[in-house]
């Protein structure tokens, strides 16, 4: 499998003033993220506000970022969906597209049954030849992926890894303990990254590394790197922001800190909306603290 990667970033999809995707602002933010440091840009995931982009949108994405960053950065695309043969469609397109990986998130709202889910991504996995990053998110999708159907999904070939988003660290380490080897294991939370990392675990899909993507890279090179108290220096010096970006539903505070940072993001779609202004105050403080406004 293709290295994705210890740093991807979920980006955020730069809207304009109308609420259309602004490609001129996505190829400033994508520029922006390389110089950074990112391995790789996560298009269409939660952050990338996926659930109100159409197909076409998204494809017009992935090709946009395939064109003009390819050789720069990795490309995974968000793919998933909680139609099974939905998912596979934009799957191949996207493969047709050159993208490096497609990330693949737990059938949302039907609520299928360990069995449903395995068969769901065994049966997309058999329709594309490219590596997939399978994602668990129960808070949002209100299925769990248990530790071992994820154990017998790291034995299909394309299946590469898992963003992890559960927090449970006792799922996490029967996961990292009994998947095949050189299954790599994502935190999907930027607040678990250090935790996960001690267990095995090999990097994070991150939201605040829009912000942060330096010190996120310096902490997983410190950990690996054996210097523990150092790592656990930087991944406490961070926490207010790791948590102060999800004070209001995601991605809403982290375009919002872009957007005060200079880098212009836009709005969100409905149904999220800005900031109540006491959570504003807050996260600015937050901001400021770090220096990041």
């Amino acid at each position: 499998m293709p290295d994705m990667g210890e740093v991807i970033t979920a980006m955020v999809t730069p809207f304009d003033k109308n609420y259309n995707v602004d490609f001129e602002s996505c190829s400033k933010l994508m520029d922006y993220l390389v110089n950074q440091g990112t391995d790789g840009i996560l298009l269409a995931g939660s952050t990338g506000e996926c659930s109100t982009l159409s197909d076409e949108e998204k494809l017009e994405l992935f090709r946009f970022a395939k064109n003009n960053f390819g050789d720069k950065v990795k490309i995974i695309a968000g793919t998933g969906s909680n139609d099974t043969k939905h998912s596979i469609e934009l799957s191949k397109e996207a493969e047709k597209i050159g993208v490096d990986c497609l990330l693949v998130v737990t059938p949302y709202y039907n609520k299928p049954s360990q069995q449903g889910i395995y068969r769901h991504f065994e049966a997309i996995a058999s329709k594309v030849n490219i590596p997939i990053i399978i994602y668990n998110v129960p808070s949002r999708t209100v299925s769990n992926i248990s530790s071992k159907t994820c154990v017998e999904l790291s034995k299909i070939d394309n299946i590469c890894g898992i963003k992890e988003a559960s927090g449970d660290m006792r799922q996490i380490s029967e996961i990292i303990r009994d998947s095949k080897t050189g299954f790599i294991v994502y935190s999907g939370n930027d607040g678990d990254t250090l935790p996960v990392l001690s267990l095995g675990g090999y990097g994070v899909i991150s939201v605040a590394s829009h912000l942060i993507c330096g010190e996120i890279k310096q902490m997983i090179s410190s950990f690996k790197n054996g210097d523990y108290a150092h790592a656990a220096k930087i991944h406490l010096e961070m926490l207010d922001i790791f948590y102060g970006i999800f004070i209001a539903p995601n991605p809403v505070p982290i375009k919002e800190a872009l957007n005060m940072a200079g880098i212009n993001v836009g709005p969100c779609r409905l149904p999220l909306c800005g900031m109540e202004e006491k959570e504003l105050d807050i996260f600015k403080e937050i901001l400021k603290k770090h220096k990041i406004v």
